[in-house]
């Protein structure tokens, strides 16, 4: 359920800053900020239904899954501290610039369109980079319900310039966001995007190594790895041949 939580919260805080009675802030700036925030809200909460099937909270995310079974009996303290509350402390800072927009009022400038530029490109990226995924997935699950050998990894379209274009696109909401707080002098809004990135550097990992146990892909993904950017686009490196084994 903390992937629902985190498309409703952003969408009550900016609602918050906006309607408080001590807000100031530029009208416009504020707009484009509301209307911003609704639609990567909305982007993410039809990623997560369509991936879920239209379920709510009927599946848990492996991660947890791992982590449960790894930590056992104490698996009920780890995850309030190490899952929920944190989550709380992550959510807030990358929130922050919401905060900010509605406590300065300025005159709108160009730091306002790199910003505005930065954070539909995000959500535009991250969303072909979710359906692309989800269209991978859902013909490797008819290819197997059909018998037929299921295609072992992803290497086509924006996932074809880099192995992580989802995580990618959703960084560069959160730093585009970070650029409306940073124009307005809150230069330390930044530290929630850079925690989000890290946080996203460590889901990435984990990722990585689930691949990597499946043997049906270990191979093509090990290839994949060696050729295609980690998570900013970029073009394919030329591929590394092992070293051929020597004749007895």
């Amino acid at each position: 359920m903390i992937d629902l939580y985190w498309t409703v919260i952003p969408v009550m805080l900016v609602h918050y800053f906006w309607s408080h009675p001590g807000a100031k802030y530029n009208l416009w700036r504020s707009m484009v900020v509301v209307v911003l925030t609704w639609v990567w809200a909305i982007r993410l909460t039809h990623n997560y239904f369509r991936r879920e099937k239209v379920q709510w909270g009927a599946r848990e995310d492996w991660r947890f899954t791992d982590m449960a079974r790894q930590h056992g009996q104490n698996w009920w303290w780890v995850s309030f501290f190490g899952v929920y509350l944190i989550q709380q402390v992550f959510l807030f800072g990358v929130c922050l610039p919401l905060y900010i927009v509605h406590s300065i009022n300025k005159p709108l400038n160009i730091w306002d369109i790199i910003a505005l530029v930065v954070c539909i490109c995000g959500i535009i990226y991250a969303y072909f980079a979710d359906t692309q995924l989800h269209t991978f997935v859902s013909m490797n699950e008819k290819l197997k319900k059909e018998g037929e050998a299921i295609m072992p990894n992803l290497d086509e379209g924006l996932w074809y310039y880099s192995r992580h274009p989802n995580y990618f696109g959703e960084q560069l909401w959160w730093w585009g966001l970070s650029i409306f707080g940073w124009n307005l002098g809150g230069a330390w809004v930044f530290v929630g995007a850079l925690i989000n990135t890290l946080c996203l550097a460590y889901v990435t990992t984990l990722v990585e190594k689930r691949m990597l146990k499946e043997e049906y892909r270990v191979e093509a993904y090990k290839m994949y790895q060696q050729t295609t950017s980690i998570w900013i686009p970029w073009f394919k490196s030329p591929l590394k041949q092992l070293p051929k084994e020597k004749d007895n």
